[in-house]
Protein backbone atom coordinates (compact mmCIF):
# COMPACT_ATOMS: atom_id res chain seq x y z
CA UNK A 1 0.00 0.00 0.00
CA UNK A 2 1.15 3.55 -0.87
CA UNK A 3 1.53 6.11 1.69
CA UNK A 4 -1.46 8.53 2.70
CA UNK A 5 -0.75 11.71 2.18
CA UNK A 6 -3.36 14.27 2.85
CA UNK A 7 -2.94 17.47 1.09
CA UNK A 8 -3.92 20.93 2.18
CA UNK A 9 -4.73 22.45 -1.34
CA UNK A 10 -4.02 25.97 -2.42
CA UNK A 11 -7.61 28.21 -2.46
CA UNK A 12 -7.58 29.19 -6.01
CA UNK A 13 -7.51 27.74 -9.33
CA UNK A 14 -4.15 28.93 -10.84
CA UNK A 15 -2.26 27.65 -7.77
CA UNK A 16 -3.63 24.58 -7.63
CA UNK A 17 -2.46 23.72 -11.64
CA UNK A 18 0.80 25.05 -10.64
CA UNK A 19 0.68 22.78 -7.81
CA UNK A 20 0.22 19.76 -10.33
CA UNK A 21 4.15 18.79 -10.72
CA UNK A 22 4.62 18.83 -7.08
CA UNK A 23 1.07 16.54 -6.59
CA UNK A 24 2.31 14.27 -9.23
CA UNK A 25 6.06 13.66 -7.96
CA UNK A 26 5.09 12.61 -4.66
CA UNK A 27 2.32 10.29 -5.94
CA UNK A 28 5.41 8.73 -8.52
CA UNK A 29 7.28 8.21 -4.86
CA UNK A 30 4.73 6.13 -3.41
CA UNK A 31 2.37 8.77 -2.11
CA UNK A 32 -1.24 8.09 -1.76
CA UNK A 33 -2.23 11.60 -2.75
CA UNK A 34 -5.85 12.55 -0.76
CA UNK A 35 -6.70 16.38 -1.36
CA UNK A 36 -8.54 18.81 1.22
CA UNK A 37 -9.51 22.41 -0.62
CA UNK A 38 -12.18 24.13 -2.95
CA UNK A 39 -15.50 22.52 -4.33
CA UNK A 40 -14.45 22.73 -7.63
CA UNK A 41 -10.67 20.68 -7.05
CA UNK A 42 -12.77 17.90 -7.54
CA UNK A 43 -13.99 18.45 -10.88
CA UNK A 44 -10.63 19.50 -11.60
CA UNK A 45 -8.48 17.13 -10.89
CA UNK A 46 -10.54 14.38 -12.11
CA UNK A 47 -8.53 12.94 -14.46
CA UNK A 48 -5.89 12.30 -11.71
CA UNK A 49 -8.21 9.58 -10.01
CA UNK A 50 -7.16 10.67 -6.18
CA UNK A 51 -9.32 11.42 -3.61
CA UNK A 52 -10.92 14.83 -3.20
CA UNK A 53 -12.85 16.04 0.31
CA UNK A 54 -14.24 19.70 -0.06
CA UNK A 55 -13.31 21.37 2.94
CA UNK A 56 -16.01 23.11 5.22
CA UNK A 57 -17.20 25.98 6.67
CA UNK A 58 -15.22 27.36 9.55
CA UNK A 59 -12.42 25.39 11.88
CA UNK A 60 -14.74 23.30 13.64
CA UNK A 61 -16.40 22.12 10.96
CA UNK A 62 -13.05 21.78 8.92
CA UNK A 63 -10.84 19.93 11.99
CA UNK A 64 -14.08 17.65 12.36
CA UNK A 65 -13.72 16.62 8.74
CA UNK A 66 -9.85 15.86 9.03
CA UNK A 67 -10.17 14.03 12.15
CA UNK A 68 -13.23 12.02 10.34
CA UNK A 69 -10.51 11.42 7.27
CA UNK A 70 -7.62 10.81 9.74
CA UNK A 71 -9.68 7.80 11.09
CA UNK A 72 -10.72 6.45 7.34
CA UNK A 73 -7.02 5.88 6.54
CA UNK A 74 -6.20 4.14 9.35
CA UNK A 75 -9.02 2.48 9.31
CA UNK A 76 -7.58 1.40 5.32
CA UNK A 77 -4.36 0.01 6.35
CA UNK A 78 -2.70 3.46 7.69
CA UNK A 79 0.01 2.03 10.10
CA UNK A 80 -1.23 2.51 13.55
CA UNK A 81 2.96 2.71 14.94
CA UNK A 82 3.31 5.88 12.57
CA UNK A 83 2.15 9.85 12.05
CA UNK A 84 -0.36 10.08 9.08
CA UNK A 85 1.09 12.99 7.34
CA UNK A 86 -0.23 15.82 5.86
CA UNK A 87 1.30 18.47 3.48
CA UNK A 88 0.22 22.75 4.26
CA UNK A 89 1.18 23.72 -0.05
CA UNK A 90 -0.43 26.96 1.41
CA UNK A 91 1.70 29.40 3.33
CA UNK A 92 -0.87 30.56 5.52
CA UNK A 93 -1.05 29.87 9.22
CA UNK A 94 -4.49 28.54 9.11
CA UNK A 95 -3.87 25.97 6.75
CA UNK A 96 -1.18 24.44 9.09
CA UNK A 97 -3.25 25.00 12.45
CA UNK A 98 -6.20 22.60 10.91
CA UNK A 99 -4.05 20.06 9.78
CA UNK A 100 -2.70 19.87 13.28
CA UNK A 101 -6.06 20.25 14.64
CA UNK A 102 -7.08 17.11 12.37
CA UNK A 103 -4.17 14.97 13.99
CA UNK A 104 -1.63 15.22 11.31
CA UNK A 105 1.77 15.26 11.17
CA UNK A 106 2.40 18.36 9.68
CA UNK A 107 5.06 19.53 6.65
CA UNK A 108 5.57 22.88 5.21
CA UNK A 109 7.42 25.71 4.95
CA UNK A 110 7.67 27.85 8.43
CA UNK A 111 5.98 30.84 7.30
CA UNK A 112 3.75 33.14 8.80
CA UNK A 113 4.59 32.45 12.03
CA UNK A 114 3.22 28.38 11.90
CA UNK A 115 7.00 26.80 12.23
CA UNK A 116 5.75 25.56 15.88
CA UNK A 117 2.94 23.99 13.98
CA UNK A 118 5.19 21.75 11.48
CA UNK A 119 6.93 18.45 12.22
CA UNK A 120 9.06 18.81 9.26
CA UNK A 121 10.39 22.18 7.92
CA UNK A 122 10.94 22.46 4.48
CA UNK A 123 13.50 24.13 2.43
CA UNK A 124 12.55 26.84 0.62
CA UNK A 125 12.74 26.79 -3.34
CA UNK A 126 15.61 27.25 -5.39
CA UNK A 127 13.61 29.95 -7.82
CA UNK A 128 11.16 32.74 -7.56
CA UNK A 129 8.34 30.61 -10.01
CA UNK A 130 5.32 29.18 -7.38
CA UNK A 131 5.27 26.36 -9.40
CA UNK A 132 9.06 26.03 -8.38
CA UNK A 133 7.76 27.12 -4.68
CA UNK A 134 5.05 23.79 -4.80
CA UNK A 135 8.13 21.35 -6.89
CA UNK A 136 10.46 22.47 -3.60
CA UNK A 137 7.63 20.99 -1.12
CA UNK A 138 7.63 17.85 -2.51
CA UNK A 139 11.42 17.47 -3.02
CA UNK A 140 11.52 18.57 0.73
CA UNK A 141 9.60 15.96 1.78
CA UNK A 142 11.04 13.08 -0.23
CA UNK A 143 14.26 14.60 1.20
CA UNK A 144 15.63 14.67 -2.69
CA UNK A 145 16.45 17.62 -5.38
CA UNK A 146 15.17 17.00 -8.61
CA UNK A 147 14.61 19.13 -11.41
CA UNK A 148 11.29 20.68 -12.07
CA UNK A 149 9.47 19.83 -15.37
CA UNK A 150 9.35 22.37 -18.37
CA UNK A 151 5.47 22.04 -18.13
CA UNK A 152 2.81 21.21 -16.58
CA UNK A 153 -0.13 18.22 -17.51
CA UNK A 154 -3.73 18.09 -16.74
CA UNK A 155 -5.00 14.47 -16.81
CA UNK A 156 -8.05 14.88 -18.24
CA UNK A 157 -11.13 12.16 -18.56
CA UNK A 158 -13.11 10.99 -21.74
CA UNK A 159 -15.89 12.44 -20.62
CA UNK A 160 -14.26 15.96 -20.25
CA UNK A 161 -12.82 15.73 -24.11
CA UNK A 162 -16.24 14.59 -25.06
CA UNK A 163 -17.77 17.60 -23.69
CA UNK A 164 -15.18 19.84 -25.11
CA UNK A 165 -15.93 18.34 -28.57
CA UNK A 166 -19.58 18.81 -28.31
CA UNK A 167 -18.84 22.97 -27.68
CA UNK A 168 -16.15 22.57 -30.90
CA UNK A 169 -18.89 21.26 -33.08
CA UNK A 170 -21.41 23.12 -32.13
CA UNK A 171 -19.68 26.84 -32.35
CA UNK A 172 -16.25 26.39 -34.41
CA UNK A 173 -17.72 25.95 -37.32
CA UNK A 174 -16.93 23.68 -40.21
CA UNK A 175 -12.95 23.44 -39.80
CA UNK A 176 -12.87 23.60 -35.93
CA UNK A 177 -10.99 26.23 -35.16
CA UNK A 178 -11.65 29.05 -32.73
CA UNK A 179 -10.22 31.27 -30.42
CA UNK A 180 -10.52 31.23 -26.67
CA UNK A 181 -10.32 34.71 -24.07
CA UNK A 182 -10.05 35.21 -20.58
CA UNK A 183 -10.75 38.48 -19.89
CA UNK A 184 -11.91 38.00 -15.85
CA UNK A 185 -9.60 38.43 -13.44
CA UNK A 186 -10.30 38.98 -9.50
CA UNK A 187 -8.06 40.24 -7.06
CA UNK A 188 -4.94 43.52 -7.01
CA UNK A 189 -1.93 43.35 -7.10
CA UNK A 190 0.32 46.48 -5.20
CA UNK A 191 -3.19 47.70 -5.59
CA UNK A 192 -3.63 47.36 -9.31
CA UNK A 193 -6.46 45.55 -11.01
CA UNK A 194 -4.85 42.32 -12.64
CA UNK A 195 -7.24 43.33 -15.82
CA UNK A 196 -5.93 44.73 -18.78
CA UNK A 197 -7.76 48.12 -19.45
CA UNK A 198 -7.51 47.46 -23.32
CA UNK A 199 -9.28 43.66 -23.60
CA UNK A 200 -12.83 44.93 -24.69
CA UNK A 201 -10.98 47.03 -27.59
CA UNK A 202 -9.05 43.82 -28.32
CA UNK A 203 -11.07 40.79 -28.70
CA UNK A 204 -13.25 43.59 -31.26
CA UNK A 205 -10.03 43.53 -32.80
CA UNK A 206 -9.48 39.58 -32.81
CA UNK A 207 -12.90 39.34 -34.61
CA UNK A 208 -10.48 39.70 -37.46
CA UNK A 209 -8.96 36.99 -37.49
CA UNK A 210 -12.48 35.58 -38.64
CA UNK A 211 -12.45 32.57 -36.43
CA UNK A 212 -14.99 32.47 -33.58
CA UNK A 213 -14.03 33.60 -30.26
CA UNK A 214 -15.30 31.70 -27.11
CA UNK A 215 -15.54 33.26 -23.80
CA UNK A 216 -16.24 30.91 -20.72
CA UNK A 217 -16.91 33.09 -17.83
CA UNK A 218 -17.59 31.21 -14.18
CA UNK A 219 -19.96 33.12 -11.30
CA UNK A 220 -23.12 35.19 -12.60
CA UNK A 221 -21.43 38.28 -12.04
CA UNK A 222 -18.78 37.40 -15.16
CA UNK A 223 -21.09 36.36 -17.11
CA UNK A 224 -22.83 39.76 -16.98
CA UNK A 225 -19.82 41.10 -17.85
CA UNK A 226 -19.25 38.90 -21.12
CA UNK A 227 -22.38 39.97 -22.33
CA UNK A 228 -21.86 43.63 -21.80
CA UNK A 229 -18.25 44.04 -22.26
CA UNK A 230 -17.90 41.01 -25.47
CA UNK A 231 -21.14 40.59 -27.36
CA UNK A 232 -18.90 39.61 -30.28
CA UNK A 233 -17.78 36.50 -27.94
CA UNK A 234 -19.64 32.97 -28.47
CA UNK A 235 -21.00 32.63 -24.37
CA UNK A 236 -20.10 29.53 -23.24
CA UNK A 237 -21.93 29.08 -19.70
CA UNK A 238 -21.95 26.64 -16.67
CA UNK A 239 -18.96 24.67 -18.68
CA UNK A 240 -17.34 22.32 -15.97
CA UNK A 241 -13.64 23.27 -15.51
CA UNK A 242 -12.34 19.82 -16.68
CA UNK A 243 -14.07 20.64 -20.21
CA UNK A 244 -13.15 24.12 -20.06
CA UNK A 245 -9.01 22.53 -20.02
CA UNK A 246 -10.39 20.37 -22.83
CA UNK A 247 -11.58 23.47 -24.70
CA UNK A 248 -8.56 25.52 -23.88
CA UNK A 249 -6.02 23.33 -25.10
CA UNK A 250 -7.54 22.40 -28.19
CA UNK A 251 -8.05 26.31 -29.42
CA UNK A 252 -5.89 28.24 -32.04
CA UNK A 253 -4.92 30.57 -29.29
CA UNK A 254 -5.89 32.11 -26.00
CA UNK A 255 -5.72 35.35 -25.12
CA UNK A 256 -5.47 35.55 -21.23
CA UNK A 257 -5.30 37.78 -18.28
CA UNK A 258 -3.25 36.90 -14.95
CA UNK A 259 -6.11 34.26 -14.13
CA UNK A 260 -6.66 30.74 -13.45
CA UNK A 261 -7.76 29.87 -17.22
CA UNK A 262 -4.49 31.15 -18.16
CA UNK A 263 -3.08 28.47 -15.87
CA UNK A 264 -5.14 25.88 -17.29
CA UNK A 265 -4.50 26.79 -20.94
CA UNK A 266 -0.87 26.54 -20.12
CA UNK A 267 -1.52 23.16 -18.47
CA UNK A 268 -3.52 21.68 -21.40
CA UNK A 269 -0.99 23.16 -23.84
CA UNK A 270 -2.81 25.80 -25.46
CA UNK A 271 -0.79 28.32 -27.71
CA UNK A 272 -1.54 30.84 -25.24
CA UNK A 273 -0.89 34.64 -25.19
CA UNK A 274 -0.46 35.91 -21.38
CA UNK A 275 -1.25 39.98 -21.13
CA UNK A 276 -0.09 41.04 -17.98
CA UNK A 277 0.40 44.43 -16.09
CA UNK A 278 1.15 44.66 -12.57
CA UNK A 279 1.40 40.69 -11.42
CA UNK A 280 5.29 39.54 -11.22
CA UNK A 281 6.39 37.66 -14.16
CA UNK A 282 8.92 35.42 -12.52
CA UNK A 283 6.65 34.50 -9.56
CA UNK A 284 3.28 33.99 -11.69
CA UNK A 285 3.75 33.91 -15.15
CA UNK A 286 1.73 30.97 -16.55
CA UNK A 287 4.41 27.50 -16.73
CA UNK A 288 5.29 26.00 -20.10
CA UNK A 289 6.66 26.22 -23.33
CA UNK A 290 3.13 26.97 -25.60
CA UNK A 291 3.13 30.13 -23.38
CA UNK A 292 3.81 33.54 -24.75
CA UNK A 293 3.97 36.17 -21.60
CA UNK A 294 3.87 40.21 -22.25
CA UNK A 295 4.06 42.84 -19.94
CA UNK A 296 4.17 42.02 -16.13
CA UNK A 297 5.86 43.76 -13.41
CA UNK A 298 4.07 47.32 -13.30
CA UNK A 299 3.81 47.75 -16.74
CA UNK A 300 0.69 46.43 -18.91
CA UNK A 301 2.33 45.94 -22.94
CA UNK A 302 1.74 47.72 -26.15
CA UNK A 303 -1.53 46.79 -27.45
CA UNK A 304 -0.05 46.69 -30.87
CA UNK A 305 2.64 44.25 -29.61
CA UNK A 306 -0.60 42.36 -28.40
CA UNK A 307 -2.16 42.29 -31.51
CA UNK A 308 0.95 41.55 -34.00
CA UNK A 309 2.04 38.39 -31.47
CA UNK A 310 -1.74 37.19 -31.54
CA UNK A 311 -1.39 37.27 -35.34
CA UNK A 312 1.35 35.19 -35.34
CA UNK A 313 0.44 32.70 -33.23
CA UNK A 314 -2.80 32.00 -35.19
CA UNK A 315 -0.49 31.91 -38.41
CA UNK A 316 1.66 29.33 -37.09
CA UNK A 317 1.56 26.24 -39.61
Amino acid sequence: MNRPLVIRLCNYIGDVVLSLPALQLLAAHGYEPHLYGAGWASTLLTGTGWAVTKRGQGLRARVGQLRSLRQQLRAAGAPQDEAVWALAMPNSFSSALELRLGGFAVAGFASDGRGFLLKKALPAADGPHAAESFWAQACGLLGQRLPIPDRISLPLTAAAQDRAREVIARHAGPQGDYVCIAPFAGGLVDKQPKRWPEFAAFAKRLEGLGLPILVCPGPAAEVEEARRLYPGAILIDKLPLDAYAALLGQSKLVVANDTGPAHLAAASAAPLLSVLGPTKTRQWRPWGPTVTALGGDGQWPDTELVWQTAQAIVNRP
